[in-house]
């Protein structure tokens, strides 16, 4: 992933000092267990890590033997054999490439994890904090982008809380989903490998054993670890886009926050655009567009070929970086953005009353007009409203077949905004709890 989109920590899991540290790891850890079991002599596995537990890997040489030899893992055992001399000839013993590269990316993804999950924490705790600070804060609801009835700022806030709740139970489930080790030989039978180093090189590297390997752990568990990340783009992208409406110059009853000489235009000096959100919804595009090859990753030929290979070196990085930063974007964006309550009650009586066109309609049944015709009584009167032509109150108390079921109070206290919001503690209760 491009600088501009990255932050240190996340993109450190997947430098190539990191993953031949790893691969160094699972090779060492499995000659221990090999001699524990007296397949190597105790020495050599000691040697192992004397000599090379503390190196810093020439990654250039490395690159220059893969040149030649055509192989990752070729080039990187010998340079690993430059460092420790003869006893690497005990490393490497009875597996085969794919259990030191899927059990190094299964340790990768599970670091990529837990980085995000602190970062859905944190959104989490931004999300509680400006909800409970706007909780009471009436704003009208929307639907098919038109006023429907009355809600609160601090529900749309506690809605996407909820989301991204139920994203962290996905992620943490799709994060011990991947956690598997995989040191099972050539086509997964253990006939050079004894099922005990696996076991112990997982308990060292924080897996579990992946129960039936070929000579792959199964890409399906892959598939559901990056569909999670998509899942959560696009609950990203969903807060993103509230956002953005709610910044229309229409609208304007939330933005981003503009800081002192930040500019919004090379050409008009005015302009204050979400440029955040905007971002954001791009990059959970570029998430979600990692999901399909995953996907496809999981139909591989018989025990095993490369064709996911090429797809899991691009998206691995690329798909938990871009994550992590726009988490933390998104964070960014909800701990300053500027809320206009004002601007929130203007449009709420921009329509002059429609809003409480509902309560009308079911008060109305209640008096004894037929469903059908209190729609009627309440939509004749509500049109010339929608077009600008005076007082939805005003015009049912001039209706005489209104006025007929309905007196002038009863009519006024159906325009109440309180009525609206008496179930907010309730929800809240839901979402945060007791407290």
């Amino acid at each position: 992933m491009i600088p501009r989109y990255s932050r240190p920590e996340m993109v450190a899991i997947w430098e190539a000092q990191t993953r031949f540290r790893i691969w160094f790891e699972i090779e060492a850890h499995a000659c221990d267990a090999l001699a524990e079991i007296g397949v190597i002599p105790e020495a050599a596995a000691k040697a192992i890590w004397a000599k090379a537990g503390h190196v810093t890997f020439d990654v250039a040489r490395i690159d220059e033997i893969e040149r030649e030899t055509k192989h990752d893992v070729i080039a990187f055992l010998t340079h690993l054999g430059e460092f420790i001399g003869p006893e690497a000839r005990f490393v490497h013993q009875g597996i085969t490439s794919s259990d030191v590269l899927d059990t190094c990316l299964s340790v990768q993804l599970k670091r990529a994890s837990l980085l995000l999950l602190a970062d859905i924490d944190h959104l989490l705790a931004a999300l509680k904090k400006r909800a409970l600070e706007h909780k009471m804060t009436p704003v009208i609801g929307r639907s098919h982008g038109i006023h429907a009835e009355p809600v609160t700022f601090g529900l749309k806030l506690a809605q996407a809380y909820a989301e991204f709740s139920r994203d962290r139970a996905r992620l943490e489930a799709a994060c011990k989903d991947i956690s598997t080790c995989a040191l099972s030989g050539a086509v997964g039978t253990f006939a050079n490998i004894d099922p005990r180093v696996e076991a112990h090189v997982a308990a060292k590297m924080g897996l579990t054993v992946e129960p039936v390997s070929t000579q792959v752990i199964p890409r399906d568990r892959h598939a559901m670890f990056f569909a999670t990340l998509g899942v959560i783009a696009s609950s990203i992208e969903r807060l993103a886009t509230e956002i953005r409406h709610m910044q229309r110059t229409e609208v304007l009853e939330a933005e981003e926050y503009f800081s002192p000489g930040q500019k919004g235009s090379s050409a008009m000096p005015h302009k204050r655009n979400p440029v955040l959100t905007e971002n954001l919804t791009g990059l959970a595009r570029l998430v979600r567009g990692m999901v399909v090859p995953a996907l496809e990753n999981v139909a591989l030929w018989h025990e095993r070929d490369i064709s996911h290979s090429s797809v899991e070196r691009m998206i691995g990085p690329d798909a938990t970086i871009t994550l992590d930063f726009a988490l933390a974007r998104l964070t960014g964006v909800i701990e300053k953005l500027v809320v206009y309550p004002e601007n929130m009650a203007k449009n709420l009586n921009r329509l002059g009353g429609l809003i409480h066109s509902q309560r009308v309609l079911l008060a109305l049944t209640q008096k004894g007009v037929s469903r059908e015709e209190a729609y009627h009584l309440v939509q004749r009167n509500a049109m010339p409203v929608w077009r600008g032509e005076g007082d939805f109150l005003t015009l049912l108390k001039a209706d005489p077949q209104v006025s007929k079921a309905l007196s002038a109070s009863e009519l006024e206290d159906l325009f109440d905004l309180a009525y609206h919001l008496k179930h907010v503690d309730t929800i809240f209760a839901r979402v945060f709890g007791a407290d």
